[in-house]
């Protein structure tokens, strides 16, 4: 029996649950300056996480016994990203129920779009939600607003980082207004 619980350690607690509800993947190590964004989003809004390189090409079998405990374990969500043929969305998609968000990761050959289109075009009937190419923190943001439907907290933090992105919004418009009629 080969042990890995390595791959399972979540990400610091958080003040809504005090087990990791989203799991975030990652096919490889090189894509963790992508994914972590993931993380650091998830725990702005005290929503607890755990981080996991799995590839669906050289571990596949530690991949379905992620994939197959995630619910036994109290997840409720999974987050995968991957580049090139970036099988690891639609495969863990494949091993589970639960609502899989991919990020498609940018390669230097076909600029992610190789990625994007693996991810993307999942047959009917195994969905995965797809962000745009290396977009991990909308990933998380995606993963707030599905957990927010259940949990009135979470809700109310969303609806406040919202109104906080427009106000941000309305700021830069009346900065470029002054630039644009300021006196030289």
């Amino acid at each position: 029996m080969r042990l890995i619980i390595f791959l399972f350690m979540p990400t610091k607690p958080a003040e809504y649950t005090s087990t990791p509800v989203v799991g975030i993947l990652m096919g490889s190590d090189s894509d963790f300056e992508i994914m972590k964004e993931a993380s650091l989003v998830l725990d702005e809004f005290k929503v607890s996480s755990e981080l996991s390189v799995i590839s669906a090409h050289r571990t596949p079998h530690d991949l379905e016994q992620y994939a197959t405990s995630a619910i036994a374990r109290g997840l409720k969500i999974i987050i995968a990203g991957a580049g090139g043929a970036a099988h690891l969305p639609g495969v863990t998609a494949a091993m589970t129920v639960l609502p899989v968000i991919g990020v498609p990761i940018f390669s230097k050959k076909l600029n992610g779009q190789d990625s994007l289109y693996s991810i993307v075009q999942m047959p009917a009937g195994i969905p995965v939600a797809t962000v745009g190419i290396d977009n991990a923190r909308n990933a998380a943001l995606l993963a707030i607003q599905i957990l927010a439907l259940s949990n009135d907290a979470l809700m109310a933090d969303l609806i406040e980082f919202r109104k906080k992105l427009a106000d941000a919004s309305r700021q830069k418009t009346g900065k470029i207004r002054e630039k644009m009629y300021a006196k030289s």
